[in-house]
């Protein structure tokens, strides 16, 4: 985040309540004996994720979306589908918190964590429709809101202070997602 660049207006009051809270760790980390570690990290998806399609967010609610479409059947995507997010399985974030929490030496460091690529959610749901192996078109409710945003990490730092990457790529974590949601399909009503 650069602080002298306008943040989106949608996102200004959480925005900056993270600035916020950033800051206020590496104060307190000056003056006490405990050590931060902030994690700005991406679009976190994986099994017991919110599949709902009120309270999920996009790789959830996309998920579901797939999952109770009818073989042959339809898909809809709010927009236009050209937002750009960085994902990233559960399993990679938790593999970066053990590692921050075991190997970093000094009291403050902030970390961008993330796949370190994006992908729109017009080709996400293309992929999850693939792996689903269900015959599923597409149609886009451009009455609905896009708001072309792309967020992609650098997590470089995190790899060269830490030795961390992630380790499962999209297709693969959209395979293991989908896997435990039809297990557990009950679950996710």
């Amino acid at each position: 985040f650069d602080e002298n660049q306008e943040m989106y207006p949608q996102y200004f009051g959480v925005g900056w309540t993270k600035v916020y809270v950033e800051k206020m760790a590496e104060f307190y980390s000056r003056i006490g004996k405990t050590k931060y570690t902030v994690i700005r990290h991406s679009n976190v998806y994986g099994p017991y994720d919110k599949f709902d399609l009120v309270k999920s967010h996009v790789f959830g609610a996309t998920m579901t979306k797939v999952m109770a479409a009818s073989d042959p059947g339809q898909s809809v995507v709010w927009g236009t589908g050209e937002e750009e997010r960085d994902l990233m399985y559960i399993s990679d974030l938790v593999d970066f918190v053990n590692l921050a929490v075991n190997k970093q030496d000094s009291k403050f460091e902030l970390y961008n964590v993330g796949l370190g690529s994006s992908i729109s959610v017009s080709d996400l749901i293309k992929k999850i429709i693939a792996c689903s192996g269900k015959n599923i078109e597409i149609e886009y409710d451009r009455s609905k809101p896009t708001i072309k945003t792309k967020l992609c990490l650098d997590a470089s730092r995190a790899k060269n202070s830490l030795g961390w990457s992630p380790k499962v790529s999209l297709e693969e974590g959209i395979r293991k997602t989908m896997e435990w949601h039809k297990s557990n399909a009950i679950l996710n009503q």
